[in-house]
Order: structure tokens, then C-alpha cells, then sequence
């Protein structure tokens, strides 16, 4: 599987990237295939969170024999300094490792959660202490939404961020603002030499109907082909790699299309964002 630098951390990530959210709520049998899909894959990156439901439970078993063998990020949703220190140490301690190579500020979505997260005494001074104490090497942000690519342009002005996390796919491109905004970010963190994990790549709606085909928040695609497709267009542009979506059942295909990923034109993806008018932003519903 093709690798590429992960900005100025130096690790060379697949581009496939495990997405801890896969294992919300699930049995440790299931983690443990799917630990054994992605080391026989080759995947050397995984992105977890306490948020994710029983992830770090349930991949904290695997973490002493196989720690060297991945680049290990997690992630905080408090704000404060206290909040996100403690929260820090209690994944440590469930996925039994002594240091994070990334840690990142979860889930901003507005400047005034990004106003929260980096003023004094805010999650990232707590990041800062961790990275003193050899606790994490690097510091990132993640979030989605409409307005992810302006708020982390915003958010790179403040801060030197190590790498950034947020969404692109072929239906929000549709979208011109969002298309520009990411061309632009992307651009920066090309010139900073910041990592970019995008996610979301498979997304095609928001769920409007009771019974749900997959534990993904949003409509993925689901069919081979769609996921190539979809995989083809995120991978054709300058980031490091996508986190697959959070669904156990849609790894292989995912790790499959990562393994056969074939560069697409500019007229190509042109001619594929042309087709998004028969899907939906996964952020249709809520507008953020």
C-alpha cells in the first residue's frame, strides 16, 4: 500500500488509516479481526478517540505487542486544561502505552470552540505540558462540518499545528465555497508541511430513514465500485491519508480500494463533482 509523509512528523502513514470509530460498540472478537485486516493490510497509522465508544477499550489489548508497529493518534473533546490532561492520561492508561505520536483537539466546529480550546488554560496548554513530558510528539486538531477548512485556516494562524483533520469527499465538493476553502487550507499545510487525514471520504447523505445499512453517522457508499470511485477522488489530491469509516463491515473494501488506488485527472474529479447532485452533503441536514 502506497505511503506518504505525515508533514513534518516525519511517518511515513499509508494511506489507508485505521479509524478507531469502526469499534464503537462492538465485541473484542470483532476488534480483533479487525486488528488482524489492517496489520495484514499493512496499515501503520491508526486515529482513536475516547468518544469513539469502546475503542480504546477494545484496542488497548493489542497496543504492548504491536505499539512500535503503528503511528498512534488520539484525541480530547474537553477545553479546558484540567479537563483534557485527565483525559489524556485515562487513554494512555486503556490503551496501554507510555506516549501518543499525536495528540489533537477534537471536534471544533466553530471559532468560538476553537476561542475555548487554545486561550489560556484552555485543552491545548494541556497538549503543550504533554509534549514537554515526552507524553505526545506532535499536535493536531480535528473537525467537519460546512465550515472546516475556513475554521482550520483560522486555526493555523494561531497555532502551528503538526497536522489537521476534516473532510473531503466528491458531493461536498459540489459545494464551491467548501471546494475553495479546501484547495487553500491544503495549500497551507503543503507550505507548513502539516499532515492532512481526511474523513468522510465515503459519504454520500445523511440518514432520513429508521432502519440504518451502517454504523457510520452519514449514508456511505457501500457498493466496490462507489468506494473506489470515492477513494480515487481523495486520494488524487496533496493529503497524507483517509480515515476509514466507522463501520467494520466496510474495512476490507476500504483497505481494497486504498491497496488500488488510481490517480484521477483534474478533468475526472471535474466530471465526478458533476454527478453530486445525485447524493447529499453529509452535513445537509444541521448546516454545519
Amino acid at each position: 500500500m502506497e505511503k506518504r509523509k505525515f508533514g513534518r512528523t516525519g511517518h511515513q502513514s499509508t494511506v489507508a488509516i485505521f479509524g478507531g470509530a469502526a469499534l464503537w460498540d462492538t465485541t473484542q472478537d470483532v476488534a480483533d479481526r479487525a486488528m488482524e485486516q489492517i496489520i495484514a493490510a499493512g496499515v501503520n497509522h491508526i486515529d482513536i478517540a475516547p468518544s469513539y465508544g469502546k475503542a480504546e477499550v477494545l484496542v488497548g489489548p493489542w497496543m504492548p505487542r504491536v505499539r512500535d508497529q503503528f503511528f498512534l493518534g488520539c484525541k480530547t473533546l474537553e477545553r479546558t486544561q484540567q479537563g483534557a490532561r485527565e483525559e489524556l492520561h485515562r487513554s494512555l492508561d486503556k490503551l496501554k502505552t507510555d506516549h501518543f505520536d499525536l495528540y489533537q483537539i477534537h471536534a471544533i466546529t466553530r471559532i468560538e470552540q476553537l476561542d475555548e480550546a487554545l486561550r489560556p488554560g484552555g485543552a491545548l496548554d494541556a497538549i503543550l505540558d504533554a509534549r514537554e513530558q515526552g507524553l505526545t510528539k506532535a499536535i493536531g486538531i480535528t473537525g467537519h462540518g460546512n465550515d472546516s477548512p475556513a475554521i482550520f485556516l483560522e486555526a493555523l494562524r494561531r497555532f502551528d499545528f503538526d497536522s489537521i483533520l476534516f473532510p473531503i469527499n466528491f458531493v461536498q465538493f459540489a459545494n464551491e465555497t467548501y471546494r475553495r476553502d479546501t484547495h487553500t487550507l491544503l495549500q497551507e499545510c503543503r507550505k507548513r508541511d502539516v499532515g492532512t487525514m481526511i474523513i468522510k471520504a465515503i459519504g454520500r447523505g445523511v440518514w432520513r430513514e429508521t432502519h440504518r445499512h451502517a454504523t457510520t453517522w452519514y449514508i456511505p457508499f457501500v457498493e466496490r465500485d462507489e468506494i473506489q470511485t470515492a477513494v480515487n477522488f481523495v486520494l488524487s489530491h496533496d493529503v497524507t491519508g483517509i480515515c476509514m469509516a466507522g463501520d467494520v463491515n466496510l474495512l476490507q473494501a476500504q483497505l481494497d480500494a486504498c491497496e488500488n488506488f488510481q490517480p484521477m485527472s483534474e478533468r475526472e474529479q471535474a466530471e465526478l463533482i458533476a454527478t453530486a447532485h445525485q447524493h447529499e452533503s453529509v452535513f445537509a441536514l444541521n448546516g454545519s
